[in-house]
């Protein structure tokens, strides 16, 4: 396990891209589209910042995980945790089910993988 900055300086600049996106659009394509697109990427360099994994087998574990959160917006999660009152928790979780933002994360770590392989030469 070795740390890399490049990921986590990418990280950093893709989380303040979200937070700007949550705090300032309510509405719109880069709030509910783009954010959701970039969210699968941020994750993949928060991962990468840590684990070297290759860009496949990462790209496919972020995108169970952003599919099991979006899966979990059917569910009453939020309540049953008793935070369905608290914003931070609602931009993290979400709280409806979209079948478009399975498509955006798709496309994010598609999108992830091929500029990775290209990168490396794969």
């Amino acid at each position: 396990m070795k740390f890399s900055k490049i990921y986590f300086i990418l990280f950093l600049m893709l989380f303040t891209i979200e937070a700007y996106i949550a705090y300032f659009l309510k509405s719109g394509f880069i709030r509910h589209t783009f954010g959701d697109f970039l969210v699968v990427i941020m994750l993949y360099c928060l991962f990468k910042s840590f684990i070297d994994l290759k860009p496949i087998t990462l790209g496919l574990i972020v995108l169970s995980i952003a599919f099991i959160v979006e899966f979990l917006q059917l569910t009453p999660l939020l309540e049953l945790m008793n935070l369905q009152d608290n914003k931070t928790a609602k931009i993290i979780f979400g709280s409806t089910f979209h079948v478009s933002d399975l498509l955006a994360y798709t496309l994010g770590i598609m999108t992830t993988i091929i500029i990775e392989k290209k990168l490396n030469n794969d």
